[in-house]
């Protein structure tokens, strides 16, 4: 198919017949409702919340909901929010039973549960909520397993 010129100066071009196969879509988090994020910074920092509308360019409306993860629904800046590949499928500006029964019907937060970065959060809670007799327990424990790698790896190289 020809396309019409847009000025003189450029001539007319062949549009081309199929897209080309190995082009890659640069971004895949989008913001839109449904997609579940974890909120970086403020009072409800480390929690996780699911977008229902969005506002404008820059900010949206997050529900928890609260039942299920302690956030509120209210407005926040988008970049206070770390995207997560997780959706599910909402209409816009949901009700929080609708949310609710939806994260449900999708294991939404179950998948989230199973994901590096969710278990990376979870033990950096964990580390962060230690003692300090149970920060030494794990010292103590890891010297321990390191004289035990050092011995077995001292008998495979003889």
């Amino acid at each position: 198919a020809i396309l019409a010129p847009v000025d003189s100066q450029h001539p007319p071009t062949l549009a081309p017949s199929k897209p080309h196969a190995h082009v890659v879509e640069m971004y895949t988090r989008f913001v839109e409702p449904g997609r579940l994020a974890l909120i970086t910074y403020g009072p409800c920092a480390g929690k996780m919340c699911t977008i229902v509308d969005i506002v404008d360019q820059k900010r949206v409306v997050v529900d928890g909901p609260e039942k299920v993860t302690g956030v509120r629904r209210h407005m926040m800046p988008v970049k206070r929010l770390s995207l997560t590949d997780l959706t599910c499928k909402i209409p816009k500006g949901a009700r929080e039973k609708t949310l609710r029964l939806a994260l449900e019907k999708d294991g939404v937060m179950g998948k989230w549960d199973a994901t590096a970065w969710a278990k990376k959060v979870k033990a950096k809670e964990v580390k962060g909520s230690m003692t300090d007799f149970e920060r030494f327990k794990l010292m103590v424990a890891r010297k321990k397993r390191s004289v035990e790698v050092k011995k077995s790896l001292k008998k495979t190289k003889k």
